[in-house]
């Protein structure tokens, strides 16, 4: 491994050094954390699984999948992956039942098609040509996934019929897919000819009204739309699809072409690029210029304007420069609204700058401006999502907008559901179930992640396979994040010999179905399989996982190398652990407590309790601080050895410093007297602890003196 981590790196003894150093001990130079939380220990998981299952639509008769429409035979295949819904609903299908194959629509019978044309229900037709209410009544009737097949049989006829007035009627009736199905195959079979201008614009109507941005987008992929001679709304569509599909560049550039073509952008064409610099980042010279722009137009920025700009700012880490842009536009008289407050709103939120996020709330109270649902589930998601353990204040927020009758959408309650399933408190999730199911907010994909993650809990594993089987079975397939969230959840719910190996099982099958699905595996992903594999002792499997990072063109991290220590530290390989640490500092790396909390557990386990010491004074020396965990280490070290003067002397430091000892420091404490068969010096201890720490309650005195005479009576 050291050639492959560090090749510069000369090779550390696996022994320890023989050189004499001063004895090493505790001292006053650092500031420990406060320990951790403790959690409830049992957690109702099939009440909440019924819970969700209620709230699930019954399962469609397919998956969420697409089906591509049928192309026709033709070399040109840039259309073949057009989605449109299986589920898709034919109109007068009941009525045509037993309607014919497209095949049984010969040019022979469309040469009587004066004899065939039926009165159509939709008086929208009766203006059009006996020819085209033909063409209407035949597309409206047949299948969609048939209509290629048909168009190829009827092509002259079709070439003949006033396109526009047909594709604005299939419109009209609501055959949105089926004027995108004709409009495809006449762009397939033009023969590199161009279409009507007004076909263009229409089209771009349609999908730009549908939000139909994917299809728009690879629509005009293949079409060569700066031939066209296009009105500015069309534009402006399909710049708006570009943005929202990532094509940040082919945006910019059509942009261009319409300034180059002398097209006046509207306020809309404006805000849609503002959006497209937004969202490629690192573009806040373009946006200023692009704002001189407007303004030099005498363009009024509207809502939409100040947000994108706002969002921007969010999105390039210019949180100050939010601020001033909105207070410069309110200094010009600007009054701004919901959307504006929502989005600097969000844009604090996300920074997890909480006070700035209230005070965007007081102000738009204060202006009258009411907030939205927008606006809370903006609020309640900051909170929930943060780091600052705000859980009581985001149920209060969300209960706080439900009095105001702003209804969460299912984002809301994803949040609200993912905070509360990591401190595990069922009860409350199964209010917020109940809640969606009063408002008829069904679950989405999120939230069937979200409840498998709580899945990896130990003891949880034979919840993972039935949360995964009901997702499905109500019509979700997995995505990326979810066969990441099912690695990790098998990876952390074994508990016991035959569930560890189960959901090791579980874990490679899962892993083997993203790769086969598609999906490349991202570092993250290969992080957590290398510390699933560390913790279970399957150090060869750890090491392909490392070598498919280098193979797959990705940068082992900081968690990849804590990940890699604690495989060492486990497998008694102290010094190689301590190897990583030194080579990520050569290499420019900054460790953390987890990383030095890692080594000195290595050094620990195997007695090297000096290294363990002087681990720990490089630690502070560079900033970082023990915490609980560091100390209780320890103790585990020098209890084993049946260091037990040493072991008093940490919990003195511990106490000095304000990181009160918990129950397991003083049971790893009386463990090692037990295991040195020093039964009264364990009891001694116990019945002194109250005078070195007055905070510890009587029960888990009780606890440990019972847990001594257990060890006497074995």
């Amino acid at each position: 491994m050291e050639g492959t981590l560090f090749p510069n790196r000369p090779s550390i003894p696996l022994t320890k050094p023989t050189q004499a150093k001063p004895r090493l001990k505790f001292n006053r130079t650092t500031l420990p954390l406060p320990p951790q939380p403790q959690f409830p220990p049992s957690f109702p998981f099939d009440s909440l699984l019924q819970h969700l299952l209620h709230l699930s639509p019954p399962p469609p008769n397919t998956t969420h999948k697409h089906k591509p429409i049928k192309s026709v035979q033709t070399n040109n295949t840039h259309f073949t992956s057009l989605p449109v819904p299986l589920d898709y609903q034919e109109p007068q299908q009941q009525q045509n039942a037993n309607r014919k194959k497209p095949s049984s629509v010969s040019v022979r019978k469309l040469e009587n098609y004066k004899e065939l044309v039926v009165q159509s229900a939709d008086s929208s037709v009766d203006f059009l040509p006996i020819s085209c209410k033909f063409m209407f009544n035949s597309i409206v009737e047949l299948p969609i996934y048939s209509l290629n097949e048909f168009f190829d049989s009827v092509k002259l006829q079709l070439l003949g019929v006033d396109s526009i007035s047909l594709l604005k009627d299939l419109d009209l009736s609501g055959n949105r897919d089926k004027a995108l199905s004709l409009f495809e195959w006449a762009v397939l079979n033009s023969h590199s000819k161009k279409l009507d201008n007004q076909v263009i614009e229409l089209m771009v109507r349609i999908l730009g009204r549908e939000s139909q941005h994917s299809i728009a987008s690879k629509l005009f992929d293949v079409i060569p739309v700066e031939d066209y001679s296009l009105d500015v709304r069309a534009y402006t569509t399909i710049l708006q699809a570009f943005s929202r599909t990532g094509k940040y560049e082919r945006a910019i550039t059509l942009f261009e072409h319409m300034n180059e073509k002398g097209l006046s952008p509207t306020l809309v064409t404006y805000n849609v690029v503002l959006d497209v610099y937004g969202r490629m980042g690192r573009s806040w010279d373009k946006i200023l210029s692009l704002l001189d722009e407007m303004r030099s137009k005498g363009l009024e920025f509207d809502e939409f304007t100040c947000s994108t700009v706002i969002s921007a700012c969010g999105r390039e880490g210019l949180l100050e420069g939010a601020k001033k842009f909105l207070a410069g536009l309110k200094s010009q008289g600007y009054e701004p609204g919901t959307v504006t407050y929502n989005s600097l709103l969000q844009v604090f939120g996300k920074a997890g700058i909480y006070s700035e996020a209230l005070s965007v709330l007081k102000e738009m109270e204060e202006n009258n401006c009411l907030p939205d649902s927008v606006t809370y589930n903006e609020l309640v998601a900051a909170y929930a999502y943060g780091k600052g353990g705000k859980e009581d204040k985001a149920l209060n927020l969300y209960n706080q907008m439900k009095e105001l009758g702003c209804v969460p959408n299912v984002c809301t309650y994803n949040a609200i559901l993912g905070m509360l399933g990591k401190k595990s408190r069922s009860e409350e999730m199964m209010e917020i179930l109940c809640d969606m199911k009063v408002n008829g907010c069904a679950p989405n994909r999120i939230t069937w992640n979200t409840m498998l993650a709580m899945c990896g809990n130990r003891g949880m594993h034979k919840y993972v396979n039935r949360v995964f089987r009901e997702m499905r079975s109500c019509g979700f397939e997995p995505d990326r994040d979810t066969f990441n969230t099912l690695i990790s959840a098998y990876g952390r719910c074994g508990s016991g010999i035959d569930a560890a190996k189960m959901s090791l099982m579980g874990m490679e099958r899962a892993f083997q179905e993203l790769q086969k699905n598609g999906y490349k595996p991202d570092l993250v992903l290969f992080n957590s399989m290398i510390s699933i594999f560390a913790r279970n002792k399957m150090y060869d499997r750890a090491h392909e996982m490392l070598q498919l990072i280098l193979e797959s063109g990705l940068q082992p991290d900081l968690v990849t190398y804590n990940s890699l220590m604690d495989m060492h530290a486990r497998a008694g390989e102290c010094w190689k652990a301590e190897e990583i640490l030194k080579g990520l500092q050569i290499s420019g790396g900054k460790p953390d407590l987890v990383s030095y909390n890692t080594v000195i557990k290595g050094f620990c386990r195997q007695g090297f309790m000096q290294e363990a010491m002087r681990t720990l004074s490089e630690m502070t020396t560079r900033g970082i601080r023990p915490c609980i965990v560091t100390y209780n280490t320890f103790v585990a070290g020098y209890a084993g050895q049946g260091l037990f003067e040493e072991v008093k002397d940490v919990i003195d430091y511990m106490i000095q410093h304000n990181c009160k000892p918990n129950e397991l420091t003083y049971k790893t404490a009386v463990d090692g007297y037990c295991k040195a068969k020093k039964y009264k010096e364990a009891m001694d201890f116990v019945s002194n602890i109250r005078e070195m720490d007055d905070s510890f309650d009587e029960l888990s005195l009780q606890r440990l003196a019972f847990h001594i005479r257990e060890n006497v009576e074995s």
